[in-house]
């Protein structure tokens, strides 16, 4: 096993990075940990914070740089990696600038003499995914390091010079060694780690069957653990809804990122079935009309799919599906181009007994549905083990928040596709996982939330 590179445009192998040994990984961990008792966590927060806000600047004075490694490594359209970069960065400034008031003492104001202090554990474990990878890393990093933990982070194996650009931004900003440690390493190695009682936490993105493994893991070892696993978010086209307005959103909302992201539309759920064979001819028209590519060429609606065996994974998808009696609509074909290219692909006819209807497609495959009422679109929404993300459109506003509060999901966006920003929490529910990231409740994951009252002597 190894970390490499692969041009998922082309195909072609870029360069090749060995695993740490057995010795480098713990020898980091020892690292880590000296660093975070001797001298992260006793510092003040707003020097920790300085430091996160200066790896904010470096990154805007090389976008350009950054951005390349993302179209490079995952094949990311290069418009929407200087999206991401962009709000990376913010997601650091965000910490930065609101650590200090995220962090502060809590004086129990009914209970006199007892106050709540934030206090960090010690070496969190980082598990992320190639999807996004800056956005994945930044979600734990910033608050981590701000609150005066530590982080260990084992990227994806397939974006290893993202991953070494990302742990030059702390080394450039001045953070001490130990502080934020890149690991090239397996499985083993990380199951090894989580067994140390060095490492506090442990905090994954990833597939179910990944979750599954670190969480069973840590939880033996009584480590507190936070998992994003992914999702089969749902939009529901309410009766009200502007199907016009509503099929762009779906576009931009089921390709963005290359179609691989866990908050993408995945499924669309229209209620009526004269309104469903208007948007679906509609999303047929637009899903045969984009333009697939080479991501660095500003035509490009849809770049590759990331992986090799990713596109194989969508096709057995396609495949099973239609053997159980999907009907695909448009797409549904490896392009025939160098790289891993898929299809702008739309599937219907979903049975609930066909593999389709549970699965998550990572990838340019959009199921659709339609009922003949709300209730019916609700049950089909919550028909799913996962509960990250949902959408719902309708112009009654009011309507639509309460059909969102019905929807088992972490999150829903009524009338828009996912919407970003450091300043709103990220997680799910169900087998999409637990615990939060970004705003103020991502800092508080991995703290110490401890009571001290203090009773004046008589």
């Amino acid at each position: 096993m190894s970390f490499v590179s692969v041009n998922p445009a082309t195909g072609e192998v870029v360069k090749e990075f060995s695993l740490h040994s057995d010795e480098e990984v713990f020898a980091a961990l020892a690292t880590a940990d000296r660093r975070y008792r001797e001298d992260w966590k006793v510092r003040p927060v707003a020097e920790r914070a300085r430091i996160v806000g200066r790896a904010a600047e470096i990154l805007r004075e090389k976008r350009d740089e950054y951005v390349d490694y993302l179209t490079l490594e995952m094949g990311k359209i290069t418009r929407f990696g200087y999206l991401e970069v962009d709000l990376v960065a913010d997601i650091l400034d965000y910490y930065a600038q609101h650590g200090e008031r995220f962090l502060a003492a809590q004086e129990l104001t009914e209970e006199p003499g007892a106050t709540v202090y934030a206090e960090p554990i010690g070496v969190i474990l980082a598990i992320e995914p190639w999807n996004f990878p800056y956005y994945q890393l930044a979600r734990v990093v910033a608050a981590q390091l701000v609150a005066g933990n530590v982080v260990m982070l084992k990227h994806a194996e397939s974006v290893p010079q993202s991953a070494l650009a990302f742990a030059r931004l702390f080394e450039e900003a001045g953070a001490p060694e130990g502080v934020y440690t890149n690991l090239f390493c397996s499985i083993e190695q990380i199951a090894a780690l989580i067994d140390d009682f060095r490492v506090r936490g442990v905090t994954l993105t990833g597939s179910e069957r990944a979750g599954t493994s670190v969480g069973a893991r840590a939880g033996q070892n009584l480590k507190k653990v936070v998992l994003e696993l992914g999702g089969s978010d749902p939009a529901l086209i309410l009766p009200g809804a502007d199907l016009e307005y509503a099929a762009e959103q779906i576009v931009l909302g089921r390709t963005f990122n290359s179609a691989q992201g866990c908050v993408n539309i995945k499924r669309v759920i229209v209620v009526g079935r004269e309104r469903g064979e208007q948007l679906l001819a509609s999303l047929t028209e637009r899903f045969a009309a984009i333009e697939v590519g080479d991501p660095k060429d500003e035509a490009t609606q849809l770049g590759p799919v990331a992986m090799e065996r990713a596109l194989d994974t969508l096709l057995k998808q396609l495949a099973d599906a239609k053997a159980a009696g999907a009907r695909v609509v448009v797409g549904g074909h490896r392009v025939d181009r160098p790289g891993f290219f898929l299809e702008p692909t739309i599937v219907t006819d979903i049975a609930p007994e066909n593999p389709l209807y549970q699965q998550e497609a990572f990838g340019p495959i959009l199921s659709f549905y339609v009922v003949d009422s709300e209730e019916e679109a609700l049950a089909l929404a919550n028909a799913t083990k996962y509960g990250l993300g949902g959408y719902v459109f309708d112009t009654d506003v009011e309507h639509a928040k309460e059909v969102a509060a019905r929807i088992e999901s972490g999150m829903v966006y009524i009338n828009s596709c996912f919407f970003d920003s450091p300043r709103m929490p990220f997680g799910g529910v169900k087998n999409s996982g637990f615990g939060r990231e970004l705003s103020e409740l991502g800092i508080g994951e991995f703290l110490n939330r401890k009571l001290i009252r203090v009773v004046e002597p008589a």
